[in-house]
């Protein structure tokens, strides 16, 4: 009776390259945690002592929740806004540049949607205030008189420096960003998917919609909340362009704006001293966990998405 042994599997192996990339992904990763972690605990020390300010330390705030919700509320507002003009747009751009447009159109029009994240905050913010805002007062003034019966376009319109413009200016800055990873997901869709959905005798649209939509959900939120970060932070647009007074109103035609973090940080803190510099740096924490709050959340609906599918 004789018995057989099994072969040893043979050693496994690793290339030097394989365990140098594998080490520098690795640590680049745990910079990037630490770096954060850096962040989150100097805004925590520097901006605990603003919990306790008022009066002229707070800019005349009884505490620091009344200063700080005003600026909250007009960042969400103004992201909001931009999120619901360039959300619509990118899509619809992402679309024509993947399945509609010839080949040549498609990548001239891809060229200049990327260029547009190239450009500099600061000139955007210039074209707002000195282009866009006195070419939609006229604008402003006929939504007063036909719709101000809604709370969103009482008015007066005096100025064309309101949130509505600082939000369609943030939609401008936002839609290269949601339109390149709107683009590149939906080439991505299984060519099979598409000609089976054709053959079937559905249109382009239908075709678009039965396998494209479903196959990209995911990463068309992704997209999304990425343009919503670059709202919610955006700092030099919004300062240039906005008329701020720091109320809170739904009023998105009127002189008097509500701020927003950021720019209120930009725009005081030169001139800040003593406790003042903590209470910009409390809000400043305010911003950051709101941000790092919404990418979470849309990294979650992504994850979720794609174990659905």
């Amino acid at each position: 009776m004789s018995t057989t042994t099994a072969a040893a599997p043979p050693p496994r192996t690793t290339r030097r390259g394989d365990a140098v990339f594998s080490g520098l992904a690795t640590g680049a990763g745990l910079l990037i945690m630490l770096a954060l972690a850096g962040v989150a605990l100097f805004l925590i020390i520097e901006g605990a002592p603003a919990i306790y300010a008022s009066g002229d330390q707070a800019y005349g705030k009884d505490n620091i929740v009344l200063y700080v919700w005003p600026l909250l509320f007009g960042t969400l507002l103004a992201a909001i806004i931009a999120l619901l003009l360039a959300t619509p747009l990118a899509i619809g751009v992402a679309l024509v540049i993947s399945h509609y447009a010839p080949r040549r159109v498609s990548r001239t029009l891809g060229y200049l949607i990327d260029l547009l994240a190239a450009v500099p905050s600061v000139v955007y913010g210039l074209w707002g205030r000195a282009v866009l805002a006195p070419a939609i007062l006229p604008l402003y003034g006929w939504l007063a008189d036909h719709l101000g019966w809604l709370p969103f376009f009482d008015g007066p319109a005096v100025t064309g420096r309101t949130i509505l413009t600082a939000g369609i200016v943030l939609a401008v800055m936002a839609l290269p960003i949601i339109t390149a990873i709107c683009r590149e997901i939906f080439l991505q869709t299984p060519r099979m998917h598409e000609e089976a959905a054709l053959a079937l005798g559905a249109t382009r649209w239908e075709m678009i919609r039965m396998t494209v939509f479903p196959y990209a959900r995911s990463g068309v939120i992704s997209a999304t909340m990425l343009g919503l970060g670059r709202a919610l932070g955006e700092t030099m647009a919004v300062a240039m362009v906005l008329s701020a007074s720091g109320i809170v109103t739904f009023d998105l035609i009127q002189s008097q704006n509500p701020s927003t973090i950021a720019a209120n940080i930009a725009l005081n803190f030169g001139n800040a001293s003593g406790t003042k510099i903590n209470v910009l740096i409390f809000s400043g924490l305010v911003l950051f966990v709101v941000s790092f709050a919404v990418n979470f959340l849309g990294r979650w609906i992504a994850t979720r998405g794609q174990v659905k599918a």
